[in-house]
């Protein structure tokens, strides 16, 4: 069973839908479904990537239809490809060159005999040529159809067709004049703060928020170009910025015969860069009969299109609650389990039988909205560093217990790399409650089972924003995070006394422990020589132990008592306490139980190279056993110079050339990686010496861009 409920008949019939629970079954309701022929398909291909390819996988497999994945050179070992059944590599790893190629993708689709295309999010998913080119060689699209795509996708087209249908709209220019001058001309008649949007795709891409006119030129352009790459197309549209907003979207379905139906609301409120990080629905605090207007909105602007497939149309709310058409999603939304935890219902397959000429099999009056449920979008960044992506080998990965009401959708496993070429998500974990504070509590203690080494993540992060009092209030808005960034963000404490000797004990312990069923060299097990605890015939072993915290050194002196016990003294402060303590394999993690002095110590321990990482009940810290100097290269001195990100990039843009003058700020170069352009701005008033880099070539991670002429 995919989610917390299960289908106890088929499709085509009638269905009682039972939610199970601990060892009880709970019937909710039993649902009629019309009957009719319509034949499932055979085999599809997933046009995508990572958790979403494979979030399909698991849908099609369990109704019998076979799948075919695609994938760049850089996915060739990736968790989607050994899910499928089938898989065929599309090109290099740019999405321009791989998963954008429809021509490829087509190709690959018709060789195989695929009868229908799963888009999937982002990619081609509302792109309506690709639609157009599926109807064309009759290829059935797992979407709406192009006319559809067109109307809603194109966000000024869909404001439009929402105004005419006595919808409400932000304020906002959305005509087809896309000159510069036009649209910085209407901002000013509009007055700032505005949002520059672009008209295509979504994910928070082509997006800047503009609080004056010296800001508009520059973010623009940026918008622009940031479009251009993602959707091909760099029209704009500006909007005036809604104080304190909501994010709050309605899921809805249509199929092939007129009939529409929504699905609830969530509330997407709390992002960072124009995306989602914790989702949750229903949309807390929102009387009913608001609730009831933005389902009959949302309904209303599906059939006004002719809506086929999943959709998702967004609103944005202000703080009297008074709901605004933003924009909508022509495709599955990311956050789509949620809405699945609270209905029941397998979106993926409504899909499938939707696109193979099913009719929606439920009434609007039969849908039952049940407990509440959050999703939390795990990320290989750095939130310390503006949620900088964070590539690398996932070295480490464990994972919460899962159940069902705690879900874990994702498209990697551990010694997967988390590439510079795509989105960096990891995970997103899902659980259902009766209630919201149960769910938040959930997803917090969830948050906590997690352990990821190998890159920064963003867990520490969510846990913080979980705990968050206005958070658990529901007191969110899109400017949450800023509003609370002195909570959400602290200063980084150092190290307490316990948390260094519970390291220290966690590095001896490591060195003593061996795998059950392992022997020692020495075959006596009651030999002093065949243990490597310190243990000395005639005197007590004493060392000292030195660790690296925020880059800064501190020792444990310690004296070995024999049976895993220790006397520990900290080199400055001369405080001395007992410690014992001992690691066992718990499903797969290596887990250290004692105690130092008096309190308990209970952690998850990896030692990976020479950083040693503890995962507690109060988050992950690490620490490092120093490496010898002779092996320490400073490769990373930013003298004289502008310094590329700590990720693969590629040159976008190149502002200035050898010999200019230049002041402090100015943008200098523009590069792009994980999906995210980032302008490298002057750090000082300056004279450019030499610039090393030109438009389209590849940077490696913390390079040197341009040399400043000191």
């Amino acid at each position: 069973m995919y989610a917390r409920w299960r289908a106890v008949k088929s499709w085509n019939s009638l269905m009682r839908i039972e939610r199970v629970r601990t060892s009880r079954t709970i019937s909710v309701c039993s649902i009629s479904f019309a009957s009719d022929d319509v034949k499932m398909f055979d085999k599809i291909l997933i046009a995508n990537r990572g958790e979403i390819a494979c979030r399909v996988i698991r849908t099609a497999r369990r109704l019998g239809v076979r799948t075919v994945a695609v994938y760049s050179e850089a996915d060739k070992n990736s968790m989607h490809v050994a899910m499928a059944d089938e898989a065929y590599c599309i090109g290099p790893a740019p999405s321009s060159e791989s998963y954008l190629r429809q021509d490829k993708i087509m190709a690959i689709a018709k060789t195989v005999g695929a009868q229908a295309i799963h888009p999937g999010y982002g990619f081609l998913s509302e792109n309506k040529n690709f639609s157009g080119l599926c109807a064309k060689e009759g290829v059935e699209f797992i979407g709406p159809p192009a006319s559809a795509i067109e109307q809603m996708g194109i966000k000024r087209l869909s404001k439009q067709i929402m105004s005419r249908s006595s919808v409400p709209v932000v304020p906002g220019y959305f005509g087809d004049d896309q000159s510069d001058s036009k649209l910085k001309e209407e901002a000013e008649k509009m007055g700032y703060p505005v949002m520059l949007k672009a008209d295509l795709g979504g994910g928070g891409k082509g997006m800047r928020v503009v609080h004056n006119s010296k800001e508009f030129d520059a973010a623009l352009n940026a918008c622009r170009s940031e479009a251009l790459k993602s959707f091909g197309d760099d029209s704009v549209m500006v909007e005036k910025c809604v104080e304190r907003p909501r994010h709050v979207e309605v899921q809805i379905f249509g199929d092939k015969y007129g009939d529409a139906v929504s699905l609830f609301e969530r509330d997407c409120s709390v992002q960072r860069r124009h995306q989602k990080v914790i989702e949750e629905a229903p949309a807390p605090g929102i009387k009913h009969e608001v609730k009831q207007e933005l389902w009959t909105a949302a309904v209303r602007a599906a059939r006004a299109v002719g809506y086929v497939g999943a959709g998702t149309v967004e609103f944005i709310m202000d703080t009297d609650h008074k709901f605004y058409f933003m924009e909508m999603n022509t495709r599955l939304q990311v956050e789509h389990p949620i809405t699945e935890m609270i209905t029941g219902l397998d979106l993926v397959e409504w899909q499938l039988k939707i696109a193979a000429g099913g009719k929606i099999p439920i009434r609007q009056a039969d849908l039952r909205c049940r407990g509440h449920s959050f999703e939390a979008r795990i990320y290989a960044e750095n939130p310390d560093k503006g949620f900088s992506p964070s590539p690398g080998l996932l070295r480490h990965l464990a994972t919460p217990t899962t159940s069902e009401t705690v879900r874990i959708d994702t498209g990697v496993r551990q010694g997967d790399e988390v590439t510079p070429f795509y989105d960096p998500l990891i995970a997103k974990l899902v659980v259902w409650a009766e209630d919201r504070p149960t769910a938040l509590k959930k997803l917090r203690s969830s948050l906590l089972g997690y352990q990821i080494a190998g890159v920064s993540t963003n867990i520490n992060f969510l846990e913080r924003l979980a705990s968050h009092e206005s958070f658990r209030s529901a007191d969110v808005h899109t400017g949450f995070i800023p509003q609370h960034h002195k909570e959400l963000f602290p200063l980084p404490e150092p190290l307490t006394s316990f948390q260094k000797m519970q390291a220290t004990l966690a590095l001896l312990t490591l060195e003593a422990w061996q795998p059950s069923g392992s022997q020692n060299s020495v075959n006596d097990p009651f030999s002093p020589f065949g243990n490597s605890n310190g243990t000395r015939i005639n005197g007590v072993h004493t060392r000292t132990v030195k660790l690296l915290a925020d880059n800064k050194s501190f020792g444990v002196v310690v004296s070995y008592r024999g049976d895993h016990s220790y006397t520990f003294t900290a080199e400055q402060s001369k405080e001395e306490v007992a410690a014992c303590g001992k690691l066992a394999s718990e499903n797969g993690r290596l887990h250290l139980r004692g105690f130092v002095g008096n309190q308990h110590v209970s952690a998850s321990v990896v030692l990976l190279d020479n950083a040693l990482h503890l995962f507690t009940v109060d988050g992950e810290y690490r620490v490092e056993v120093p490496r010898p100097i002779c092996n320490i290269v400073d490769g990373n001195k930013n003298v004289g110079g502008a310094r590329s990100p700590h990720y693969t990039t590629t040159v976008n843009k190149v502002l200035v050339k050898n010999g200019d003058v230049v002041l402090k700020g100015a943008v200098l170069i523009t590069v792009e990686g994980m999906k995210m352009e980032t302008s490298i701005h002057a750090s000082k008033d300056c004279k450019i010496k030499e610039v090393f880099y030109k438009v389209k070539d590849t940077v490696p991670p913390n390079t040197k861009l341009i040399e400043f002429d000191e």
